[in-house]
């Protein structure tokens, strides 16, 4: 009788595993045009275990949903830098961002050097 429990048990971790889990995350992702959004969306999906990736370019939001148990949002705000678009994370090498096309060439946010009244130094 023990045996078939656990056969039972292990038949239902193994459910749980291909199945995964699902999750879904919002952040920002700096870019401009239709352009931008496919490279941004393509960079997104290249990382293992992401389903869905959807960038506005309106919001300059992505949602990405992506298998927890294969990868992590962070993974995902890397492969987008590396594509040349800075997220809330992750910042793009000055060089890929300076060999996006001119139409792509968003505005960047300056490195944070701000004292606590919010003054740039």
């Amino acid at each position: 009788m023990k045996a078939i429990y656990l056969t039972m048990v292990i038949a239902l971790m193994s459910l749980t595993t291909v199945f995964g889990q699902s999750k879904t995350e919002k952040f920002k992702v700096y870019g401009n045009c239709g352009m931008c959004e496919s490279r941004i969306e393509k960079a997104a999906k290249s990382v293992d275990g992401v389903t869905v990736a959807d960038w506005n370019k309106e919001t300059k939001m992505i949602e990405v949903s992506f298998d927890a148990s294969k990868t992590d949002v962070h993974k995902v705000h890397m492969a987008i830098a590396k594509a040349g678009h800075d997220t809330e994370m992750h910042k793009a090498k000055n060089e890929t961002y300076n060999s996006l096309p001119g139409c792509c060439k968003y505005e960047r946010a300056e490195t944070k050097k701000e004292d606590h009244s919010g003054h740039k130094h």
